[in-house]
């Protein structure tokens, strides 16, 4: 009897095509537009997919598919979205010094964003269980 509640390190494409309910091709496809999805290959030459990559996989889905991003509005946003993460994660890193002012439009995006990231960390939960 398989225990699905252990998460594995790498997942083949089939599999990732399962959990994020996107098929393959599209998955191959997405690999050729979007810079920060990137899977690994085995030494057969096979894709191997991390939480990370299937996790940037979701977030593409719902801004292609939810919130009906074309592919170029959805590049920017991913990559407006890893940036944010990266400095944010430098932040932590570094004691969290220099808190800067930020302007009301950009409040508004980040609110926006986090409701975004509720939305898509919910998803991820739901899927978790269905392991």
């Amino acid at each position: 009897m398989r225990d699905f509640n252990i998460k594995k390190l790498y997942y083949s494409i089939s599999e990732v095509s399962k959990i994020t309910e996107v098929e393959q091709y599209v998955l191959r496809y997405w690999e050729t537009e979007f810079d920060e999805l990137k899977p690994q290959k085995n030494r057969a030459g096979n894709r191997v997919y991390t939480n990370k990559d299937i996790q940037v996989i979701l977030t593409i889905k719902y801004l292609l598919r939810d919130k009906k991003f074309t592919i170029e509005g959805a590049k920017k946003n991913l990559r407006d979205y890893v940036t944010a993460s990266k400095a944010n994660e430098e932040s932590k890193q570094s004691g969290g010094g220099g808190q800067e002012l930020q302007s009301e439009s950009k409040t508004k995006e980040d609110d926006r964003l986090k409701s975004d990231l509720r939305k898509i960390k919910s998803f991820l939960e739901y899927l978790v269980s269905k392991l």
